[in-house]
């Protein structure tokens, strides 16, 4: 019975490229208009066309972490190609049923409370830390990095990324930063070091924070960067900037006005913030319940209409909305490079399906952003429209230069 209502299942939701699917008990189809397969999926657990039905994306996903999901040639990069190209173009009415669901009780998955919030930033920033320098570059950035060439290495593009942002700060030599969600500390160093600003970095996470602090004492820098182990909202005062790089991802939609409204009250009158977060070019949606449940507890990738309306709400003024729309693939794409390079010690830090979890994860969220609606939105934000510059010139000198040069 499972393996009819299966099978109809994926006959409505292939519209490109094909699939080739062996079943349990041997049988193979093909999904899709294409003349040959993409992909071979085959399923060795009786019990997985059930648990597909009732849910796809979780159960496949934990089928493959077990091996009772294999792909041929484990190519995962074919794989997420056809599903995810797939699911983008799917208008599947079961499709459209389980996403209505899942945004239903995102309201429930999302509700991050402070407690709530540090146990699900425990979950994957408090892993070990030898984990994270098998995959991420020196200065341990995790999150979109900023190709602005190309053949740019992934060191060059983080520190692309930390001066990018730098500059929609409009920083000046004693200005304080507020830093919401400050990882292990690269940015809050960088701007201290070279832009000479003073910056409190908050995190949930143990991890992040030892690890943070002790960077600011071997770089000297304890006296102007401080690191705190505390929920953002409990902070005091009032800063000139305030900067928060792949954090809101995690804030969760029920607490978008909570969050803006912090944002406005520690600005200063004449400050800037800069929200640096993945997020979709489509109308609201949910997490993939897989996503939820092993990797990002509580997380979300919000639309920007739901952006836009936490900001109005906040009474702050948005004074400049930058896409970033592949570079996030391409950070992915590194990482996994790198991950798999080094995989064995990734295996002794914890097992093999540990490893094929994190493969998994890498993969589908570099095809989520070259196939679908996933993108990186940075929102600049001040509480006066003249706290910035009129134009971007202030971002691009030289370009700035010779329009000028071309208008005399």
């Amino acid at each position: 019975m499972w393996d009819r209502v299966l099978d109809r299942m994926l006959r409505q939701f292939f519209t490109l490229g094909a699939l080739d699917l062996t079943y349990p008990d041997g049988t193979t189809r093909r999904y899709g208009p294409g003349d040959r397969a993409d992909v071979h999926l085959t399923l060795t657990d009786p019990a997985l066309p059930r648990r597909l039905v009732l849910s796809t994306e979780l159960a496949l996903g934990e089928a493959y972490m077990d091996g009772t999901a294999r792909i041929e040639g484990d190519d995962l990069d074919a794989f997420f190609t056809v599903i995810i190209r797939n699911a983008a173009a799917s208008r599947a009415w079961w499709r459209r049923w389980s996403t209505r669901l899942r945004t239903w009780k995102r309201w429930i998955d999302q509700n991050n409370p402070a407690h709530r919030a540090r146990a699900n930033v425990a979950h994957h920033y408090d892993l070990s830390g030898a984990l994270y320098d098998l995959f991420l570059d020196a200065d341990r950035q995790y999150s979109c990095a900023y190709f602005a060439r190309p053949d740019m290495s992934l060191e060059q593009a983080q520190a692309a990324k930390k001066h990018h942002i730098a500059g929609k700060l409009c920083l000046e030599p004693g200005m304080e930063v507020f830093e919401i969600g400050c990882g292990w500390g690269g940015m809050a160093l960088t701007l201290a070091q070279d832009y000479g600003v003073k910056v409190l970095g908050v995190t949930l996470s143990e991890e992040q924070h030892k690890r943070a602090t002790d960077r600011a004492a071997r770089a000297g820098l304890s006296d102007r960067v401080r690191f705190e182990l505390r929920d953002y909202r409990s902070v005091r005062g009032r800063f000139d900037r305030i900067v928060s790089i792949g954090m809101f991802e995690h804030v969760g939609a029920p607490h978008y006005g909570e969050y803006f409204d912090v944002v406005r009250d520690r600005l200063t009158e004449d400050g800037i913030a800069l929200i640096h977060t993945i997020g979709r070019t489509a109308p609201p949606g949910a997490t993939s319940p897989w996503i939820t449940k092993y990797i990002f507890p509580g997380g979300y990738c919000p639309s920007l209409s739901e952006v836009s309306a936490a900001v109005e709400q906040a009474d702050l003024y948005p004074t400049d909305i930058e896409v970033w729309r592949l570079h996030y693939a391409e950070t992915l794409r590194h990482w996994h490079d790198r991950f798999t390079a080094n995989e064995e010690a990734a295996r002794a830090l914890y097992d093999d399906r540990f490893c094929r979890m994190w493969r998994y994860y890498l993969k589908a969220s570099e095809h989520t952003f070259r196939h679908n609606r996933q993108c990186v939105f940075q929102v600049q934000l001040a509480k006066r429209q003249q706290a910035v510059p009129l134009t971007r010139d202030y971002l691009y000198p030289a370009s700035a230069e010779r329009r000028m040069q071309a208008a005399e």
